[in-house]
């Protein structure tokens, strides 16, 4: 068991502490669940007004060509990943998987193009996992750089643009996946306009040196708050978002994953690229003849959240199990539990009722359209 002195600590656990955060272990670090307003209320307040998250806890990675061209190192990096990242544009970034041999799901991630070298955000219980695997199969053709000790921030909700611009007028000509270095203040700053919340908004990545600053400055701001671990979840949730080690993992492929959007036709079969990635065989198979199990929402019908790891059936009595919820939790912007978790594909359809199993009784709930609340991002 973990205790506090044993966790690893951001640029900004003393700010969490003075504000009254709630701590918890999480991925390794001492991190905040919640802080005074408590989770409901900063899940409201992030929709509302804008919402500041600590996420420095994830992996930033920089990988560089050695040859010096960009296209040699979006290159090297398809060959773990079945993402066009050859066709992300400078300035760009694009959400990407990394796939293995089976075509499961060993992380996700997001790539930016910075005009001279790949920008890489991963998850960070797998950082150093995947720090590994970029190591072991770009090695001979590029430079992997870990920039594990700086700082990330998220400032999300419809008052993030305003509260930003404020110290950096140019984040308001940026639109939704652009990603740009900025002065904030006089620090020097990497911002992707993106996030994990539904919202419009941005991530902030900073030296450690200048994240505690920056952030007492964006939350000097009447209309940005701080936000826990909890709201987060909870937004992502509503934004139909998936957690790695929930809803997405080493079993779950990208098409049962829903996520066969994030490949795109350059890698698929006829493409220009087509497969070169771990488990291509199946993946791209499941394209064509589609997969048995699909990730869908899930909409109970009572007031009582299902949570994660409840099982799913086809009837209110007897029956095996068809499949199960794997995030679930209260929706504070929806009004209502809300759901995720795989069901075979035939029972995949918007509206099919099926059952939860919560402590011995059968609970109604239908197959529900993701998200649950509609995002609000700047394209």
């Amino acid at each position: 068991m973990n205790t506090s002195a044993d966790l690893l600590k951001t640029p900004l656990h003393s700010l969490h502490l003075e504000l009254g955060a709630r701590m918890m272990a999480f991925a390794g670090y001492d991190m905040p669940v919640q802080y005074p307003m408590g989770v409901m209320k900063e899940h409201l307040h992030t929709r509302a007004e804008a919402g500041l998250f600590d996420v420095s806890h994830m992996g930033q990675i920089l990988i560089r060509a050695k040859s010096g061209d960009i296209r040699d190192a979006a290159l090297a990096l398809e060959s773990v990943t079945p993402v066009d990242v050859a066709g992300v544009a400078p300035g760009r970034q694009r959400y990407g998987l990394f796939t293995n041999e089976a075509g499961g799901l060993s992380d996700d991630f997001m790539v930016a193009n910075r005009g001279d070298h790949l920008y890489l955000v991963v998850n960070a219980a797998c950082k150093h996992e995947d720090l590994a695997r970029l190591q072991a199969a770009l090695s001979d053709s590029c430079e992997i750089e870990a920039q594990f000790d700086r700082g990330l921030m998220a400032l999300q909700g419809p008052e993030a643009e305003s509260a930003l611009a404020a110290y950096a007028p140019e984040a308001e000509d940026m639109r939704f996946m652009d990603v740009r270095e900025l002065s904030i203040a006089g620090a020097r700053a990497i911002v992707s306009r993106s996030g994990y919340s539904g919202e419009d908004g941005y991530e902030i990545s900073l030296d450690a040196d200048d994240t505690d600053r920056i952030a007492r400055l964006l939350l000097s701001d009447e209309r940005v708050a701080p936000i826990g671990l909890g709201a987060r979840d909870s937004l992502r949730l509503e934004a139909g978002l998936c957690l790695y080690g929930n809803d997405i993992d080493e079993t779950t492929t990208p098409v049962e994953a829903n996520l066969k959007w994030a490949i795109q036709k350059a890698r698929r079969k006829g493409g220009e690229r087509e497969g070169g990635f771990p488990g291509a065989e199946r993946i791209l198979g499941q394209f064509e003849t589609g997969a048995e199990r699909t990730r869908v929402g899930l909409q109970p019908a009572g007031k009582a959240p299902v949570r994660a790891g409840v099982e799913l059936f086809e009837s209110d009595t007897g029956g095996t199990p068809v499949g199960v919820v794997t995030s679930g939790g209260f929706g504070p912007s929806a009004g209502n539990p809300v759901a995720m978790g795989y069901v075979p594909t035939a029972l995949s359809a918007t509206g099919t009722q099926l059952y939860a199993e919560v402590r011995g009784k059968r609970l109604e709930i239908a197959v529900a359209a993701l998200p649950f609340v509609q995002s609000t991002y700047k394209r």
